[in-house]
């Protein structure tokens, strides 16, 4: 019934595109924005056409997006850190907030390793430039070590399951649903999350042609996604079945993430520009951007109001 009443309002407010036929661009990742927002039912009568293209992580797709392929996608707040230090024309439009305990350390249930200091000298696995890869180095800073007290070894998400699996690394370095597939299935252990230590943000990200070419498209896109997280908060459980039929993985895996995650959408604000600085001022300490940057000059508020409006704000 709740799906039903959140399609009919978007029926309802649906903007008057001029050109039906624009297409809007998607860059997503496997059971992330397409997933939930289907769930929902906030995909139906859309006065425009959402070209879905799926990335294993985000520096692909962020790729894409410099490269001009795709309009818009959902990326980590350390990735979006280094396109946007890379000179990749990209800004954020709207932020994703959830608990940091998601992010996190994982070692296999029968390992010896207790906690982040058991690690020194041991191999992380984590992608480059990842989210991952923020929370290694903020937990170094953290206890005032250096990048050779532990071996990173850099590995996309698939090769890092194998290399961990395998034992070819002590620890893996990852986010959701990576962390909750270790734990529910295979009964790894957190040793440390980013809870407390770095702000765990995710980004609607866009390129500035989208910006000022398909406003009207991306509006209304970042607040049916508003709407959608709104509806997975409410219905958690209903969600996580239906997530783990998609992408065909027993449903306690996305339980386990969904109930504690509680993913929304939210405004650009002083706290979400606040919380990037944080980011980017700790990769330029580690002497990984090549240039500091202002995340006001990497973000756009103007889609507050859909965003607020989507989400029930």
């Amino acid at each position: 019934m709740i799906r039903l009443i959140v399609a009919a309002a978007f029926a309802l407010a649906a903007i008057d595109v001029a050109a039906a036929q624009t297409t809007l661009r998607v860059g997503d990742q496997k059971g992330n924005s397409q997933a939930v927002m289907e769930a929902a039912g906030v995909l139906r009568d859309i006065p425009y056409k959402i070209e879905w293209k799926e990335f294993a992580a985000a520096a692909p797709l962020l790729e894409a997006l410099g490269a001009g392929a795709i309009d818009t996608g959902l990326v980590g707040d350390a990735p979006f850190t280094f396109a946007a230090a890379s000179k990749i024309p990209v800004k954020a439009i709207a932020a994703v907030r959830q608990s940091r305990d998601g992010l996190a350390v994982v070692v296999p249930e029968n390992s010896a390793i207790r906690s982040f200091d058991d690690l020194r000298g041991k191999k992380i696995a984590t992608g480059r430039g990842s989210i991952g890869h923020q929370l290694i180095l903020a937990a170094l800073e953290s206890r005032g070590w250096q990048a050779s007290d532990v071996q990173i070894v850099f590995l996309a998400p698939s090769d890092a399951k194998v290399a961990y699996t395998q034992g070819s690394v002590d620890a893996w370095s990852t986010w959701e649903p990576y962390v909750s597939q270790e734990e529910v299935l295979f009964k790894s252990r957190r040793v440390i999350t980013a809870d407390g230590i770095t702000p765990g943000l995710g980004f609607q990200v866009a390129t500035p042609d989208a910006i000022n070419g398909k406003r009207a498209e991306l509006e209304d896109f970042v607040r049916r996604l508003a709407a959608a997280r709104a509806w997975s908060q409410n219905n958690v459980e209903g969600y996580a079945a239906t997530w783990g039929r998609l992408m065909n993985i027993p449903p306690a895996v996305p339980l386990n993430w969904l109930t504690r995650a509680r993913i929304r959408i939210a405004p650009i604000d002083d706290g979400v520009v606040a919380d990037e600085q944080k980011t980017i001022d700790l990769y330029d300490r580690w002497g990984l951007i090549r240039q500091k940057i202002n995340a006001a000059d990497i973000v756009d508020r103007s889609f507050a109001a859909a965003v607020e409006k989507g989400a029930g704000l």
